[in-house]
């Protein structure tokens, strides 16, 4: 595929502070494809989330879903609101809906130290921590989200699916990604977390994660039960490099190494799909804290800069991949040269001042001819 020409990004803001996170990464994402001589970025803002069913009456258009199928990326702030639910009590989410109607069946969760955040971790190797969450999307136990049922008025059933083609797909892409990840220095190492001694969908899983294991015989891989992953993830999460799991289970253990980074608000993601990717912050809409400037933007920036590595690997484009890294190393570098503190630890720094000194430390860059 040549380098990208006009690029056009689906922008879905959302509720509470994803709007005030998004409208604080779009000036620094812009700022950082300039320097770089980067194609031109297209925003095209979207509306959705629980006020606008609240409002309207629907979460998410169809005219929306079809310009986000038509878009080069997704860049997602957060959406749903406490008191905000749909009939049967379940909580806006169209970013589920648009994971399923684009197949994003890899969820990619980065856990990484940032360096000046103290996390939970007194051990010198937290300042090491860096591996990712590969969860599966599109199956698992969260593919009864719309499908359960009461058996009786005091029975209710949900039921976890999980497919070969699901499976072998997912795992797939989590060995490719270890071996990115190997090329640049990490190990390469891939472990799949399962209950397999307990259920049968998941002993299914495992027995096609150890198949596709020795199709990448180069790869170092292994396998860990989910109790004793969250126990590991507390004693020695250095110790991973590429984590692969159902749907669940990765939800959960990627809120678990977002604490070990110091937070939701450091957490970024990509849900990833054969021809689409939607990219936004792992925390929530944070209601209580929105419209007071104090919303940490840091997870919003390092999804942007997801989504600039990945419209660069799909174009095969070496200035959006640069300018990727380039926005991940301003990101990191203004929490140690910059000395900026976010106000969820005890800081004074709240939206405005971390994009500020993350946009200067791209300001200082020399620009590209």
């Amino acid at each position: 595929m040549s380098p990208a020409s006009d690029l056009r990004i689906a922008v879905l803001p959302g509720d509470g502070i994803g709007i005030e996170v998004m409208d604080a990464c779009l000036p620094v994402v812009e700022a950082v494809a300039r320097k770089l001589n980067c194609a031109p970025l297209s925003w095209n803002r979207l509306p959705g989330g629980a006020a606008a069913y609240r409002d309207t009456g629907t979460a998410f258009t169809d005219t929306a879903m079809r310009q986000v199928e038509r878009a080069d990326a997704i860049l997602f702030g957060a959406m749903g609101l406490p008191d905000v639910r749909y009939p049967d009590g379940t909580e806006i989410a169209p970013q589920l809906d648009i994971r399923m109607t684009l197949d994003l069946y890899a969820g990619v969760r980065p856990i990484r130290a940032v360096p000046g955040i103290p996390g939970p971790l007194r051990d010198v190797r937290a300042a090491d921590i860096d591996f990712v969450i590969v969860r599966e999307q599109t199956e698992g136990l969260y593919w009864s989200r719309g499908r359960g049922s009461m058996l009786d008025a005091d029975t209710a059933i949900d039921t976890m699916r999980i497919t070969r083609r699901g499976s072998e797909r997912v795992f797939d892409y989590a060995f490719g990604l270890a071996d990115r990840r190997r090329k640049r220095g990490r190990p390469g190492k891939v472990t799949c977390v399962d209950k397999s001694g307990v259920l049968r969908s998941f002993a299914f899983s495992h027995r096609i994660f150890l198949e596709r294991a020795r199709a990448f015989a180069s790869l170092p891989a292994d396998t860990v039960n989910i109790d004793a992953m969250a126990l590991n993830l507390v004693r020695q999460p250095w110790a991973y490099d590429v984590v692969v799991t159902e749907n669940m289970f990765g939800d959960i253990l990627s809120d678990l190494g977002a604490g070990l980074i110091g937070g939701m608000g450091f957490a970024p993601s990509g849900d990833i799909g054969d021809a689409h990717a939607m990219f936004q912050p792992c925390h929530g809409t944070a209601p209580d804290i929105a419209g007071t400037g104090k919303a940490n933007p840091t997870a919003m920036l390092l999804s942007a800069a997801m989504m600039l590595d990945w419209l660069g690997a799909r174009h095969n484009d070496a200035r959006l991949t640069e300018a990727a890294a380039v926005l991940e190393d301003a990101v990191r570098t203004a929490f140690v040269e910059g000395g900026v503190q976010p106000v969820e630890l005890g800081g004074k720094d709240g939206t405005r001042a971390i994009a500020q000194a993350v946009g200067d430390r791209v300001a200082a860059l020399r620009s590209r001819s």
